[in-house]
């Protein structure tokens, strides 16, 4: 197997793959999980949150609002919305029906609206207008659970946390890292595999791949660069051209979730809301 977990090209082109073994001890289970961290860092070197935000308080409300849509839709929502109230003040204060219209795109936008001035008279009320930067007070927020609150904080205040969302719980249980579903329990198992200063790059690197290449319905294994260590391998397409046209945003040549990505992001900026 190469050093790299890049898979080498056989006769006529195409990659020769074996499934990877689960790894049979706790000392091996590390060292793969910790090999394939390594390697998705060399493909993902720009992995980021994919809401577009400028203060702790956007990030807070983009990814509350991010539940049960894409972060696209949300990055194309929240300009209008931080452009008429750039504060929790002005956010508590609001009108609900004029939230409404400007959340409505992200859908669940009366439940949305409650959960967004909610947490905005909080954060006026209870913390100064500031938000706090731990999980205890994180999650008292109206709308705000550990997954959220582990967003703001490794993203805003640079505290290592592990974002267990869909694409997060998918890939770990297909990398045999754990065989839990409860989000609670598989952070605990999968923290336990990687020291704490890597879990927020470990959340941005995983869900990262799960987007753009270890889809749920059809994975892109032809074209999966650590095919070689994976136990799920052979589960999608393994046929590398028909694997490549799989791939999403910027390893399919499509524009990323952010309208402003960061500069070394090496995919196209997302159109703005009604872009053609």
């Amino acid at each position: 197997m190469a050093k790299s977990g890049k898979a080498a090209p056989a006769a006529g082109g195409r990659a020769t793959v074996r499934k990877a073994k689960p790894a049979p001890t706790r000392t091996g289970l590390v060292r793969q999980a910790r090999r394939i961290y390594r390697e998705l860092a060399e493909v993902y070197p720009y992995a980021h949150p994919e809401l577009d935000f400028e203060n702790p308080y956007q990030l807070l409300i983009a990814t509350v609002l991010s539940a049960q849509t894409t972060d696209l839709r949300v990055n194309q929502t929240t300009p209008a919305l931080f452009a008429k109230y750039p504060t929790p003040e002005d956010l508590a204060a609001a009108n609900p029906e004029e939230v409404e219209e400007l959340i409505r795109p992200t859908g669940f936008f009366r439940a949305k609206t409650k959960s967004i001035m909610g947490l905005s008279q909080a954060l006026r009320d209870d913390f100064g207008g500031e938000v706090p930067g731990n999980v205890k007070d994180l999650v008292k927020l109206p709308g705000v659970g550990r997954k959220t609150a582990f967003v703001v904080l490794g993203n805003a205040f640079g505290v290592p946390g592990i974002t267990v969302d869909t694409h997060f719980a998918r890939l770990v249980r297909r990398w045999k890292w754990t065989e839990q579903t409860d989000p609670d329990k598989i952070e605990q198992e999968v923290g336990s595999l990687f020291p704490k200063k890597d879990w927020t790059m470990l959340s941005h690197y995983v869900i990262f791949h799960g987007r753009r290449i270890c889809h749920a319905r059809k994975p892109a294994c032809g074209a999966c660069p650590i095919a070689p260590l994976c136990p799920a391998y052979g589960e999608g397409e393994t046929d590398p051209e028909k694997a490549q046209k799989l791939l999403k945003y910027e390893k399919g040549g499509m524009p990323g979730q952010r309208l402003k990505p960061p500069p070394d992001y090496p995919g196209k900026p997302a159109p703005p809301l009604g872009a053609a």
